[in-house]
């Protein structure tokens, strides 16, 4: 899968794409708006990560050439821009996400493959391992086809794991991944192993196929052998 991030900010460029380089997508970049339009014009992209600050122009011009030339890049905007204003007239124009930065690069990664996914599916984003459907847009979770309830948290995590399989997880991460920049409100790190204990045992019941391991003095990974 090949990615265009289009961010001038030199430091956030090279994390992102070191980044996602690990995580298996091949990342091209344009630190400015005629490099993003160059790039636009001459090659075809799965999706592109779309800053609104640039020098020399709007990613939202970008954004709006995009379309015109009728390309079918997914497009996620990432601006320091928060506004309503900003977020709306992004989407209008046929943006498929936004994120506002400062982010996690596991949340970026998330939506990155959540997007590549529902293309692929014709826009189904559901996510299936094995007996297990976990359907984001509706925060349901069935196995074998029997509908199991999660608590917010318990959702969030187990959206994490799918979207991470056969990976081992550390518990700093995961709790950021769900609680992001507000991490104190878990209290500390004994409330994650609580939530996903609740989590592996409704798992276990319901007879799923994939299963939440714990790697003792690490983190957790769902093993998932297809």
């Amino acid at each position: 899968m090949k990615i265009l991030l289009v961010e001038d900010e030199k430091e956030l460029r090279d994390t992102v794409k070191t980044y996602l380089e690990r995580e298996k997508f091949i990342v091209e970049c344009a630190e400015d708006y005629p490099a993003a339009m160059s790039k636009i014009n001459d090659y075809d992209y799965d999706c592109v990560l779309l800053d609104i600050m640039l020098p020399g122009g709007s990613g939202l011009s970008v954004l709006a050439h995009l379309k015109r030339m009728r390309k079918q890049e997914s497009v996620i905007i990432i601006s320091a821009k928060d506004s309503i204003d900003d977020k709306v007239e992004g989407l209008d124009l046929g943006a498929d996400d936004y994120l506002a930065k400062p982010f996690h690069l596991a949340e970026l990664n998330a939506r990155v493959k959540s997007l590549l996914r529902r293309k692929k599916a014709g826009g189904d984003t559901s996510m299936v391992l094995g007996n297990l459907t976990l359907t984001p847009d509706t925060r349901q979770v069935t196995i074998g086809g029997k509908e199991i309830a999660l608590n917010r948290k318990e959702f969030d995590l187990l959206y994490y794991f799918v979207s991470n399989p056969n990976r081992l997880i550390n518990r700093t991460a995961l709790a950021e991944s769900v609680w992001g920049d507000h991490i104190d409100q878990a209290d500390s790190l004994d409330f994650i192993y609580s939530q996903v204990k609740n989590l592996r045992k409704k798992m276990k019941t319901a007879g799923a196929q994939a299963e939440i391991k714990a790697v003792y003095g690490f983190g957790y990974k769902l093993l998932f052998d297809p």
